[in-house]
């Protein structure tokens, strides 16, 4: 039963994992909202925080991003071995199907209908980014409080189109202040508690003092 439950797992990854990098048409970007859709909603591995955070640490280190998150949902479902499965499961069929296309790619892409294709593709990758940033950002609101958001996302985006800063520059900023930032709010919130007990404790000695 175990072992049953194991090759389950093993066939989730991969299932899954075909289906982004088949369906991902448009590269990395359009591969995400698949990706997430496939970890959070379908199979549930993790949930949409943990997703974000991983995002944005896959979006600083080197390499395709897909494959980035690919390992790293096998490997916490299945470990070392789960990671393999994910990344090859990711990246073999799409790879399979372009060496089957390369002696037709300057037929195909001149072609009217691929264009055809490509044109009516890019609206629903628009919308599915789209979504999926509005559901980030307003967690981020939430998280960091509504004025500290919006001045956040306004950062950002001079940061990113502004001064043309790389994005991993931007997000290494920003997840160090992401540290700092719980950490001092966690520290007012212990402070906070001990005036809270400090003055609960005074009212009781005065209390005890009037009896």
């Amino acid at each position: 039963m175990a072992s049953k439950r194991m090759n389950n797992r093993y066939m989730q990854l991969s299932w899954a994992m075909i289906k982004t990098g088949i369906i991902g048409y448009g590269g990395g970007p359009s591969v995400i909202p698949l990706i997430r859709y496939e970890a959070v909603t379908n199979y549930k591995w993790i949930d949409d925080e943990e997703f974000g955070e991983i995002l944005a640490l896959a979006n600083a280190l080197p390499g395709p991003i897909a494959t980035k998150m690919a390992a790293y949902l096998g490997y916490k479902e299945k470990g070392t071995i789960g990671a393999i499965v994910a990344v090859l499961a990711h990246i073999v069929p799409s790879g399979l199907a372009m060496i089957l296309l390369l002696s037709f790619v300057q037929y195909l892409s001149s072609a009217a209908f691929i264009q055809g294709m490509i044109g009516a593709v890019t609206p629903v990758i628009a919308v599915m980014l789209g979504m999926m940033a509005y559901e980030f950002g307003e967690k981020a609101v939430k998280g960091l409080g509504k004025y500290i958001g919006i001045g956040f996302f306004a950062l950002a985006f001079g940061l990113l189109q502004g001064i043309k800063l790389h994005p991993a520059i931007v997000i290494l900023l920003f997840l160090g202040y992401g540290a700092f930032h719980l950490r001092t709010v966690a520290a007012l919130q212990r402070r906070k508690e001990k005036k809270k007990l400090r003055d609960v404790q005074q009212k009781e000695g005065v209390t005890r003092g009037l009896d």
